[in-house]
């Protein structure tokens, strides 16, 4: 067998391998003993299939299948023991099945298109971030209670309509045969709102559906069609009340504080001020935390001078991808996978230059937190422990083992980027909870 590399430009190369009889015929005849034990043929008993009948049935597919997975191996070990950083895997170069004459050729030569990832500098001294420290103000603290007293609220129904209510009854196309059911919400009014407010039990308005409540994921709410459908719907309506919907605020006493924080965890309107602050300005702080590490990405990116076979590249997605993105998808979002490759690359490198490690334990243990932050369970009970470790187990095993990789993944993910952030400058920003919503919209 003859393997040679032949590096076209600096990140393209052609990998050519040889194959003599003598690199696959001991492979076949392997394959032929042992579909001559396996073989169920009449006339012979079992195992006692003469190897040469095997072969004139079987030869072509057993020969087949064997230089395939010789060529893989043999591919495969080539590049771990040449150390070449590649892009993906190699791709078979196009090759006429007519050109090979499986009955009688011995020597065969495949060649595979490679792309060859550039070793390249990470400048992390160069990369400058701002951190946001969100302040919670009070705008943001009312919003909070105004959202939570309307969540656990009660339900009254008024017998005139107002801004913020909900209408139910009888919606009518005017000039078609559309007829529905269905709860008109009418803080999602943006055109003629007057009209709905003051509305009775009985009532009929008539009003331009389009608009009333403007885009197709308003109207497809409001009909309950599919937004294909809204797209063309227009025209008058007319909507007849049969009840209206009121959200009165809960009241800020115990059984409000008890159903948002727990029985007796807070006891005063200042110790539920303080919990409600303290978790907006978790919450803010996990959000500004998520941002900075999108920023040291794209910095990263953006500032390492990473040259990327883009042809291959795209060659390499279409293969990987097939029948699931076509090239013009490929085309349409390239930059986003460049972004990623990219990303992956510095990753990658940051873990071998710095020698950083995740454990299977990390990995198990990563996943048990989050299971148990997703059931609400601070700690696992001694009598669920077996059952709750084979339940984890299964979920790591899942989809092939995928979702044990993906764990894996993040947490080197996470560990690169606290990694990276002791490294580069960050400067902390002080700005409002609605300058950071508007930052990051």
């Amino acid at each position: 067998m003859n393997i040679t590399l032949n590096q076209t430009d600096g990140n393209n190369a052609s990998l050519k391998v040889s194959l003599q009889e003598a690199d696959y015929a001991p492979r076949v005849d392997e394959q032929i003993k042992e579909y001559s034990k396996k073989a169920n043929i009449k006339g012979f008993r079992p195992g006692k299939v003469p190897a040469g009948l095997i072969r004139k049935m079987y030869g072509k597919g057993i020969l087949v299948e064997s230089i395939n997975q010789l060529l893989h191996e043999s591919v495969n070990n080539y590049i771990k023991e040449n150390k070449l950083r590649i892009l993906g895997e190699p791709l078979p170069e196009r090759q006429d099945e007519n050109t090979i004459d499986w009955d009688t050729q011995k020597e065969f030569e495949f060649s595979y298109a490679v792309g060859l990832l550039p070793e390249f500098e990470l400048p992390l001294d160069k990369v400058s971030v701002e951190k946001y420290n969100i302040e919670v103000d009070q705008t943001t603290v009312d919003e909070a209670y105004e959202q939570m007293q309307k969540q656990f609220g009660k339900t009254t129904n008024p017998e005139v309509s107002e801004a913020n209510d909900y209408l139910y009854g009888d919606l009518k196309q005017v000039e078609g045969e559309f007829e529905t059911k269905t709860l008109l919400p009418l803080n999602k009014v943006v055109a003629g709102a007057d009209k709905f407010v003051g509305v009775k039990p009985g009532d009929t308005i008539t009003f331009d559906i389009r608009e009333a409540f403007g885009d197709d994921a308003a109207l497809a709410h409001v009909t309950g069609l599919s937004k294909d459908v809204t797209k063309d719907l227009n025209g008058q309506f007319t909507f007849t009340a049969e009840k209206i919907n009121r959200t009165e605020n809960a009241d800020m006493d115990q059984e409000f504080f008890d159903k948002i924080f727990g029985k007796d965890n807070v006891k005063t309107q200042e110790e539920f001020d303080a919990k409600v602050r303290e978790v907006i300005k978790d919450n803010y702080d996990r959000e500004a935390e998520n941002v900075l590490d999108r920023t040291v990405i794209d910095q990263l990116v953006d500032s390492a001078s990473i040259d990327v076979p883009q042809e291959f590249f795209k060659r390499w997605l279409t293969a990987t991808n097939e029948g699931k993105i076509t090239p013009e998808q490929i085309d349409e979002f390239y930059d986003q996978y460049l972004k990623e490759l990219k990303w992956s690359m510095i990753r990658n490198k940051v873990v071998e230059d710095n020698d950083i490690k995740v454990s299977n334990e990390d990995v198990v243990e990563s996943a048990r937190q989050k299971m148990m932050a997703q059931f609400n369970m601070p700690e696992v009970p001694a009598e669920m422990e077996e059952t709750f470790n084979n339940f984890l187990d299964n979920h790591l095993k899942q989809n092939n083992g995928r979702n044990f990789v993906n764990e894996y993944e993040a947490l080197v993910a996470e560990k690169v980027l606290a990694f990276v952030k002791e490294k580069i400058k960050v400067t902390e920003k002080t700005v409002s909870a609605e300058e950071f919503r508007n930052l990051v919209a």
